[in-house]
């Protein structure tokens, strides 16, 4: 077993896999490995996620420090989030697990946007 913050995971595994857990979170990693991006643009290019949704998921990967965000003192406000090198390294791996469902799973190559 390993326990961190109170949390007991099965094995390191399934404590790495929480990280990125559910429909979203991997997603939203990808997104920003081609750079910092907007709320607005993180919610224009994850087709289906609702606000509410997206601004928990993007809390719960900041405070996983996997991404961080950077406030401008603009007016409007400009806030703009971008991967950590924590983060950056998780995404590096979620791309291989992606390269290995292409390769595996060929016919899928022309379903992808």
């Amino acid at each position: 077993m390993v326990y961190y913050e109170g949390k007991k995971y099965i094995c390191l595994l399934d404590f790495a896999m929480n990280l990125i857990r559910g429909k979203w979170k991997a997603v939203l990693l990808c997104h920003l490995y081609r750079g910092p991006k907007r709320f607005l643009e993180l919610q224009r290019m994850t087709e289906g996620i609702s606000q509410k949704v997206l601004n928990e998921k993007l809390k719960e990967l900041e405070n996983d420090k996997l991404i961080g965000k950077e406030i401008y003192a603009e007016i409007p406000p400009k806030v703009e989030y971008f991967l950590t090198d924590k983060g950056r390294n998780l995404t590096s791996i979620i791309k291989e697990i992606e390269d290995w469902s292409l390769k595996y799973y060929p016919e899928l190559e022309n379903s992808c946007e």
